[in-house]
C-alpha cells in the first residue's frame, strides 16, 4: 500500500479553507485540523467527545487525555494541542456551548452522535479529492509527523506524539526532504 502523501503548508492551508466551504465546514475544518496539526488518528478523532477537549473555561483543553477505548492498541495516550489547534478547536465549541460535555465532538448530520470511522475517513478524502489532492485520510497525520521531523523535533518525542509503541513505526511516518539532506550533508 503506498503512504499517504504528505502535504505542503500550501496544500494544507487549501485544504482547510476547502473544508469550510462544505455543507457541515466547522465539522469538517476542526476534524482535519486535528489530523494535520495535531497528528491524530481518524478513528480517534471520531470517538472524542466535547469534554476531552472543551477546559472548565469553555476553551480547548491543553492535552487530550484518550482512553484506552478511544485509541489504537488498547492503550491510553494524550494529545498535546498546539496554540494553533487549540485555536480551532475553542473557535469551534464557540458554536457548541449548549452541548454536554458526553456529546461527540465530530457529530453526523444524520443521526447527531459520533461519526463512524468510515464515514469520517471517506469525508477527509474527499475534501482532499476537492482541494486537488489524491490522497488518503492518512495524510494530516503523515504531515504532522514530517513537519515536526522538519523542524528537527527528535524521532522519540515524535513517537510520543504520535502515540506508537515503536520507533520504527513513526520513522516510516516522516518523509525527509532534499533540503534536509542537503542541510544534513554540510553541518558540522
Amino acid at each position: 500500500m503506498a503512504k499517504a502523501k504528505v502535504l505542503s503548508k500550501d496544500e494544507a492551508k487549501r485544504v482547510l479553507r476547502i473544508a469550510e466551504t462544505s455543507s457541515h465546514g466547522q465539522r469538517d475544518k476542526l476534524a482535519l485540523a486535528l489530523s494535520i496539526l495535531g497528528g491524530m488518528r481518524v478513528g480517534e478523532i471520531a470517538t472524542l467527545k466535547i469534554g476531552d477537549v472543551r477546559g472548565l473555561d469553555g476553551r480547548a483543553v491543553e492535552v487530550v487525555h484518550l482512553t484506552r477505548h478511544q485509541t489504537k492498541g488498547n492503550r491510553s495516550r494524550r494529545v498535546f494541542l498546539g496554540d494553533e489547534l487549540r485555536k480551532h478547536i475553542t473557535h469551534f465549541l464557540s458554536y457548541s456551548t449548549n452541548l454536554p460535555d458526553g456529546a461527540a465532538l465530530i457529530r453526523s448530520s444524520r443521526t447527531g452522535k459520533h461519526m463512524c470511522t468510515v464515514t469520517l475517513s471517506t469525508r477527509l478524502k474527499g475534501i482532499y479529492r476537492a482541494a486537488g489532492i489524491d490522497t488518503s485520510s492518512h495524510a494530516g497525520r503523515r504531515t504532522f509527523a514530517t513537519r515536526k521531523n522538519e523542524i528537527g523535533i527528535g524521532m522519540a518525542t515524535i513517537q510520543q506524539l504520535m502515540g506508537h509503541s515503536s520507533i520504527q513505526t513513526t520513522a516510516l511516518y516522516c518523509h525527509v526532504s532534499d533540503e534536509q539532506l542537503r542541510n544534513a550533508a554540510n553541518a558540522g
